[in-house]
């Protein structure tokens, strides 16, 4: 259940809690006793609100179900999820990154085969994106690893999330073409917005301030 009385904030492990950090001190919404990798949930420094520190692909459904009230989390994990019950209202232009296709150079996935391999832990993603063009691909789901598909032969080509490519280019692979860019958003249980509206409208508008000065001072 989430914070009876409060507000409960799911936050993204890895670099979209890395980068979230500035904004989490400035709001008091780190946690009270400090980061303990051993908890998941844990009280923040504001009072009246618990923090969730899960993984980036359960963010969605926890704010969705209403476990928690509000999220931190990429817009490639929401794109994955396609869910209904959450509002997305600020982008907080942190974890900036890109979707693409990518595979071996020189390669024509058209030219390939009538449907060619793609390797990918966004399924669903890989077939709208691919779909919106009429082509036809098959799609092999991964969890890691993701560069190794091409060049053993398991996929011809991989959808992948990259920031700078350097991973890519390590393993002699190059970049086909960007689906999207991906910053982390702020995501709102419907529900919550009626039922604890005060207190999250407050924590939307204090994030929406923090990241107007961010921008202001770029």
């Amino acid at each position: 259940m989430s914070n009876p009385s409060g507000i409960t904030l799911a936050l993204s492990k890895g670099r979209i809690l890395e980068e979230s950090q500035p904004l989490l001190d400035q709001l008091d919404l780190r946690p009270r006793d400090g980061l303990d990798d051993r908890l998941l949930r844990l009280p923040a420094r504001a009072d009246g609100v618990d923090l969730l520190v899960i993984r980036a692909a359960d963010v969605p459904p926890y704010v969705e179900h209403g476990a928690a009230d509000i999220g931190i989390v990429g817009k490639d994990v929401l794109m994955e999820h396609g869910g209904n019950g959450l509002f997305e209202p600020l982008d907080l232009q942190i974890a900036a990154c890109r979707l693409v296709v990518a595979g071996l150079p020189g390669q024509d996935l058209d030219a390939l085969r009538r449907r060619p391999r793609i390797a990918t832990k966004y399924p669903a993603i890989a077939r709208q994106h691919f779909g919106r063009s009429g082509r036809q691909v098959e799609i092999i789901k991964l969890y890691g690893s993701m560069e190794l598909a091409p060049l053993v032969g398991l996929a011809d080509a991989i959808v992948d999330l990259v920031a700078t490519g350097s991973t890519l280019r390590a393993n002699g692979l190059v970049e086909y073409e960007t689906i999207v860019p991906v910053t982390s958003r702020l995501v709102v249980n419907k529900a919550a917005m009626k039922t604890k509206h005060a207190a999250v409208t407050h924590w939307i508008a204090r994030f929406r301030e923090l990241v107007a000065e961010a921008g202001a001072a770029a």
